[in-house]
């Protein structure tokens, strides 16, 4: 015979109620106590001890700094800078109609032009700026007297001027890598696009300019806008055929004036203004071709500046 037990709960609550030890004893908050990352510390203080070092050795050196700011706006340094901003934008616009035109060549079916594309890429490329400036400046011991027949006919020594040489070899060079920038455009637009254009009765050079080439730009503009902060420092290569850009005015200031040094950080400092400038017109041109890919651009200098100005105004409980 077996033993009956009790099977209700004694000591068990109703449901619905507490029991009074548990009601007695409050919660446990949960302390988060932050990981520390002593080595981001370490490294701070690294990075600005060698910032002060550097900083302190300059100011030590033997530097006449009011050689800087008297020859920063200098009449020659200022024209030098125009003359650099100006064969900068001659050279990038050859650069990217030519590298536009290049571009369709290699992507072209007809195996004439794009192997002929190709070579011209392979050269340009594979040889130094530097070399083809000056092919480009001595071209006249080759051909001493350009002849194109009943158009136009002068001696070498005439046509090709430092601006001509340095217009030519930067802006053919260029032209080099921005066919190869096009054509990474040109090919991440959908095949659909062009068939759809075609379907429609659109001519090939129609369906380029129309609905292949604003959809590319996309891909296009953000390396072309390094290309063409590139290109202001590339600029300085055309010292060597006697072109008065801005490192060779700043140089004639410091070679008289025996201040070498100086004058090259007032190019230095030249440099830095143009390619700030033009960084910011980037990104903006950045954002507006990013207008059909992105349901949200990104916020601008002045709204990144408004937001973190609100977020710290405004209190933390707010939502």
């Amino acid at each position: 015979m077996t033993d009956k037990f009790d099977k209700s709960p004694r000591d068990t609550p109703p449901a619905g109620e507490v029991s009074k030890s548990e009601a007695a004893t409050p919660a446990e908050a949960i302390k988060a106590i932050p990981v520390r990352h002593f080595g981001r510390w370490a490294s701070g203080i690294i990075v600005i001890a060698l910032l002060v070092a550097l900083v302190f050795a300059f100011s030590q050196g033997d530097i006449q700094w009011h050689a800087v700011s008297d020859t920063l706006f200098d009449s020659s340094v200022v024209k030098g800078a125009g003359r650099t901003l100006l064969i900068s934008v001659l050279a990038m616009v050859m650069g990217v109609v030519l590298g536009i035109v290049l571009a369709v060549m290699r992507l072209s079916k007809n195996p004439v032009t794009s192997w002929v594309a190709w070579l011209y890429i392979w050269f340009f490329r594979g040889t130094p700026v530097y070399v083809q400036l000056l092919l480009w400046f001595n071209l006249a011991l080759i051909f001493p007297v350009l002849n194109l027949g009943p158009i136009y006919k002068d001696e070498m020594v005439d046509v090709m001027t430092p601006f001509m040489a340095a217009l030519l070899g930067l802006g053919l060079n260029e032209a080099a890598y921005m066919a190869e920038i096009c054509r990474a455009g040109l090919l991440a637009v959908d095949e659909g696009q062009t068939e759809a254009a075609h379907a429609l009765g659109m001519s090939h050079g129609k369906t380029l300019r129309r609905i292949v080439i604003p959809q590319a730009m996309r891909v296009i503009v953000p390396p072309t806008g390094n290309e063409f902060i590139n290109m202001l420092k590339t600029s300085s290569l055309v010292y060597v055929v006697t072109y008065n850009e801005l490192l060779r005015s700043t140089s004639a200031i410091g070679s008289t004036s025996y201040a070498v040094m100086e004058l090259l950080f007032v190019a230095s400092i030249w440099y830095l203004v143009m390619t700030s400038v033009f960084s910011v017109f980037q990104y903006y041109l950045e954002r507006y071709y990013a207008r059909g890919s992105s349901r949200s651009l990104p916020p601008t200098v002045f709204q990144k500046i408004r937001m973190n100005l609100f977020s710290k105004g405004s209190p933390r409980g707010a939502m």
